[in-house]
């Protein structure tokens, strides 16, 4: 084996000192390109695949799993700023639950944990309080970071004093909390109510109005307003509406006359003035159940009749008068005969009552313009857009604004008021937007950097290997010439006619004498042909 290495290697250095000067540097230089190659890839190709362990992580915590990790001798990278830690995906899951056998990471803060880990007689009441109000804090911090969008969370709780007296007033607690939200997120009015409503029933006598909601640029959360100031949460709000409308309006427009005269030779823009205004109305009517006679359902009824008949007159006049208080109004005392008959009929009825609660809907549209430009076919003759075409164009577009505009706006509005809602002009356009097509999503630059790294190793290898190839031949062609030149064979003086018989015998002798030369002889001569 040692034999055969050996011959190896003296075959290569004799080949090798045998080459030029210029073909020793070229495959010296491949050698080395080949192996800087083949290096870069090993060591790009084969780097472990990172995967994220653990993120969102304080300082103290990615310290304390970092320490772990260095100390297992496992590879780890931080990122993000310290709050996200990588590791092999291969070992992820196993590390996961190694740290957590090890308590690890541990934030620091005081949960309900605490109480079952220090048992003992040793503390006082208002240490017990203290510590029971930090973990109340720490476990409506986990609560709330669960929350999505929410990245970080900070409480502060406050509990009144409680009082020996029963008369006193039971004073209420308060709290406040501070959020931190995640990049370019933005909590809805769903997620704030859920977190008031979170707070104030983890913490007991804490009525809603005392819990104040802020994110870390010091913008306040009400539950009656999803945004961070009410006034201009409002104005966001109606501008958005606004130019909602304003664009699916504009989008029908144009789509609706890009089919008629191209989508590239129409221009529409779109006004709306847009009514936000809330009303809200009771309404109490009393209407009669049968409508035709106007009567109601008789309900109770009652018929009350009274006579008298006999000597002296019935007593007259009002209680407690006198007969010259009332001078009109006859005296008790009056004699005389009479007869009395009083008939009364008392009946109830119940009517329909009915009471309407109108809610008008706030987003009307109150006023509408509509302006659209159109390229004639050819933009050098405005004469080119019959005017049937502009006509027709107007026509559809007063359709649009009757229909679009509130029904009580609308019913107001003449044709000529219509028209003057719209304009529509026919010129060229001096400059057209260009819209540039959204890049494709591709693989990563590192990709064809080390593709295209590989085929040109493959190119240069491929093209040594012919050159190497000629030269060879080349060499190989010379040093048979060469031989061919020194290697005088006898002459035999025979007659012409044995000449094939005299080059056959040199020929053998010298396939006998010199085989390696002979091979070489063969190989020109076979070349030649």
């Amino acid at each position: 084996m040692i034999d055969k290495l050996k011959h190896a290697m003296t075959s290569m250095y004799t080949t090798f000192k045998e080459k030029t000067k210029k073909q020793k540097i070229i495959l010296i230089g491949s050698i080395v390109f080949v192996i800087f190659v083949a290096s870069f890839l090993a060591t790009f190709l084969l780097k472990p695949r990172l995967v994220p362990l653990y993120s969102n992580l304080s300082p103290e915590e990615a310290g304390q799993i970092k320490e772990s990790l260095d100390s297992k001798g496992i590879t780890s990278e931080l990122t993000n700023g310290g709050q996200v830690i990588s590791v092999p995906e291969d070992v992820v899951d196993q590390l996961k639950v190694d740290l957590a056998a090890e308590g690890i990471p541990k934030s620091g803060s005081i949960d309900y944990s605490y109480f079952g880990e220090n048992k003992g007689f040793g503390m006082t009441d208002n240490e017990f309080n203290v510590i029971e109000k930090e973990a109340t804090q720490t476990e409506i911090e986990k609560l709330i970071k669960s929350i999505n969008g929410i990245q970080e969370a900070s409480v502060m709780i406050t509990t009144p004093d409680k009082s020996i007296w029963v008369a006193d007033e039971k004073a209420a607690s308060s709290a406040s909390v501070v959020l931190t939200l995640k990049p370019g997120y933005k909590l809805d009015q769903s997620q704030v109510q859920s977190l008031y409503h979170l707070v104030s029933k983890s913490i007991p006598d804490l009525p809603v109005e005392n819990i104040v909601i802020s994110d870390q640029y010091s913008n306040t959360f009400s539950l009656d307003q999803a945004g961070t100031n009410s006034n201009m949460s409002a104005y966001e709000e109606q501008r958005q509406i606004k130019q909602d409308i304003e664009k699916d309006l504009q989008q029908r427009v144009q789509q609706m006359l890009g089919a008629i005269v191209g989508p590239d030779k129409v221009v529409a823009t779109v006004t709306a003035d847009v009514d936000f205004t809330k009303e809200k109305s009771e309404q109490k009517l009393v209407e009669p159940v049968d409508k035709e006679k106007m009567e109601g359902i008789k309900i109770s009824a009652e018929k009350v009749k009274e006579t008298y008949s006999g000597t002296g007159a019935q007593a007259g006049g009002v209680d407690n008068t006198g007969e010259s208080d009332i001078p009109t109004y006859q005296s008790g005392d009056s004699n005389g005969n009479g007869d009395y008959e009083k008939t009364e009929d008392r009946i109830n009825y119940e009517v329909n009552r009915i009471k309407n609660e109108i809610v008008k809907s706030p987003y009307e549209v109150k006023d509408l313009g509509i302006q659209v430009m159109v390229e004639p076919p050819k933009p050098d003759d405005p004469s080119s857009l019959p005017q049937g075409t502009l006509d027709d164009i107007e026509k559809m577009l007063g359709n649009i604004v009757r229909t679009s505009i509130s029904k009580e706006t609308s019913q107001d509005l003449n044709q000529q008021q219509i028209d003057n809602k719209i304009f529509v002009s026919a010129k060229p356009f001096n400059g057209k937007q260009q819209t540039t097509a959204p890049a494709k999503a591709g693989l990563p630059m590192w990709i064809y950097i080390a593709g295209g790294l590989l085929v040109a190793v493959i190119l240069v290898l491929a093209i040594l290997l012919i050159r190497r190839k000629n030269t060879d031949e080349e060499l190989d062609a010379g040093d048979y010439l060469t031989d061919e030149t020194f290697y005088n064979v006898p002459e035999v003086k025979m007659a012409l006619d044995a000449e094939e018989n005299t080059r056959k015998e040199q020929i053998e002798k010298m396939a006998k004498d010199k085989p390696e030369e002979f091979a070489k002889l063969l190989r020109t001569w076979l070349s030649e042909e």
